[in-house]
């Protein structure tokens, strides 16, 4: 009976000690868990470039809707869509046979003016005619000549020619309508050379010169991208949106046609060995100072945070260029994810 009882007492006392092991490890884990949790990335010594990001569409001088200078009847159009022109060239043709009529009515009219003219000149020679018949065939002739100029210039005008070498790009004459100063004939396009143009915000005047390197691609033209220099920097500054106006020009065009959007980016900075963190690890505090929080590890797998005020330079990409600091260097672990609401008096375990 005296085992028996000695049994269960030390039976008694393991489990004892065995539950108050279980509820001191269920405690140290509970602690663990109440732990924040964050999210590190490391400070980075690189180089950082900084670039100015715009929307800007393509453009070019030589994109006309071919008009009419004189309403007539178009006989006929000489060219279809699609068509290569040279500057010149005749595209579509009025009805001129009212004006030739008229003029081949005003060289018969000249033609004897200019025989009374000569005939007033023998009588002046002899003495016998006088100064004001003289003076009357003299003007009939010039009036005449110049009635016959002006129509000549109106014949000229009836056939509508290319102002540039290009492409037809649409055609709307057709054989047989009217045509007016008013409605277009045909749309002509030279897409050799074209600019790429876009706005940019004012804060950025400064950092953009002639000659400035730019790189250029095309959202809804993958694949095709561009590094040309600034050729005109805009001298006005529009009030309602604070833009000023850049324009890179593109010679021996194939490709892009008028309209098409742009994807502009200007490098205005570039730093060899920045010290460069990423940039939502930046918080403000309520003095509109820019901190961090790192991190430095402590005991069993934790880390100890601390606050450091940072000076921000640029950011760009998600990365952020701050001034040289002596609490952050190469490598240094920076909370990243979970930096909210936390201490330096915390520990922090990672996610």
């Amino acid at each position: 009976m005296k085992s028996i009882s000695m049994f269960l007492l030390m039976t008694s006392i393991g489990l004892f000690i065995s539950s108050c092991g279980s509820k001191e490890e269920v405690k140290k884990e509970k602690e663990v868990n109440v732990l924040p949790m964050v999210q590190l990335e490391e400070a980075s010594v690189m180089k950082f470039t900084h670039q100015i990001s715009a929307q800007g569409n393509v453009t070019t001088d030589q994109d006309v809707m071919v008009n009419a200078e004189m309403g007539g009847l178009i006989t006929k159009v000489h060219v279809k869509a699609g068509d290569r022109v040279t500057t010149g060239q005749t595209l579509v043709s009025l009805d001129v046979a009212i004006l030739s009529s008229n003029a081949e009515e005003i060289q018969t009219q000249l033609e004897f003016a200019e025989y009374m003219l000569k005939k007033q000149e023998e009588l002046k020679t002899r003495g016998v005619g006088s100064e004001f018949d003289y003076e009357t065939a003299k003007n009939q002739v010039k009036s005449l000549k110049s009635r016959l100029n002006s129509l000549n210039t109106q014949k000229s005008k009836s056939f509508i020619k290319a102002p540039f070498s290009g492409t037809i790009d649409v055609v709307m004459a057709k054989q047989g309508q009217m045509a007016g100063p008013a409605s277009p004939l045909m749309r002509l396009v030279n897409n050799n050379s074209v600019d790429i143009v876009a706005d940019i915000s004012e804060k950025h005047l400064k950092a953009i010169k002639i000659g400035t390197p730019i790189n250029v691609t095309f959202p809804n033209f993958s694949g095709k991208e561009l590094n040309l220099k600034i050729t005109n920097v805009g001298n006005y500054i529009e009030s309602t949106n604070r833009t000023f106006k850049i324009t890179a020009a593109v010679n021996n065009n194939s490709d892009l046609l008028p309209n098409m959007l742009a994807e502009v980016r200007i490098t205005d900075m570039e730093v060899e060995n920045g010290l460069v963190i990423p940039s939502k690890s930046i918080l403000k505090s309520q003095n509109n100072e820019d901190y961090i929080f790192i991190a430095t590890p402590s005991s069993k797998g934790n880390y100890s945070v601390k606050k450091v005020n940072v000076t921000l330079i640029e950011k760009q990409d998600g990365k952020a260029l701050i001034e040289k600091n002596a609490n952050i260097v190469d490598g240094t672990k920076i909370i990243v994810e979970g930096a909210r609401g936390i201490t330096e008096k915390d520990l922090v375990r990672i996610k």
